[in-house]
């Protein structure tokens, strides 16, 4: 399901949250490419203006296309027009608290939802995601055997006493 994310909405929601970190945009689009690539999607998001004038920041995000709407337009226009432009309005997932992109995406039966919520879910699945890539084994050691099997795999199986002349 595509989905379409008023880049700047989420920065504001973000920033109004209690505990709310100090996040660029930048920073913001590297934890939405982890957070697509856990779940699997492919996401736009969309900030008003040019953005920075050295993009090499936004380089290597590969779950999540980067856009600027520019001088001449603003980010709840250019998402309008993706909205009106999909051949699957219904397939498409619009994230913004703002009621004018809501209202659009309602008008074409696309799925709303608000940035603070969106937000939640972000940052539950990389929670999750960050406690389970950890293998269980690596706090607890080889068992004994195991020990033996890989000192036998290195000819180190049996290992000579040092004796301290006494």
């Amino acid at each position: 399901m595509p989905v379409i994310i008023d880049g700047h909405n989420l920065l504001w929601s973000i920033g109004n949250a209690e505990e709310a970190p100090s996040i660029t945009d930048a920073a913001l689009c590297r934890i939405l490419d982890r957070y697509f690539g856990v779940v699997g999607e492919r996401a736009e998001i969309i900030f008003d203006g040019t953005g920075p004038p050295n993009k090499t920041e936004f380089d290597n995000i590969r779950n999540l296309e980067v856009t600027f709407s520019g001088r001449k337009s603003d980010c709840d226009t250019v998402i309008e027009q993706r909205i009106l432009a999909s051949t699957a309005p219904r397939r498409l997932t619009i994230v913004s608290s703002d009621r004018r992109l809501r209202n659009a995406a309602a008008a074409r039966k696309a799925k709303a939802v608000k940035s603070e919520d969106f937000w939640g879910d972000v940052e539950k699945r990389l929670a999750k995601q960050r406690k389970s890539k950890e293998p269980s084994g690596k706090r607890g050691g080889l068992t004994e055997s195991e020990t033996e099997l890989w000192l036998k795999a290195f000819g180190l199986g049996q290992q000579d006493t040092v004796t301290d002349g006494t």
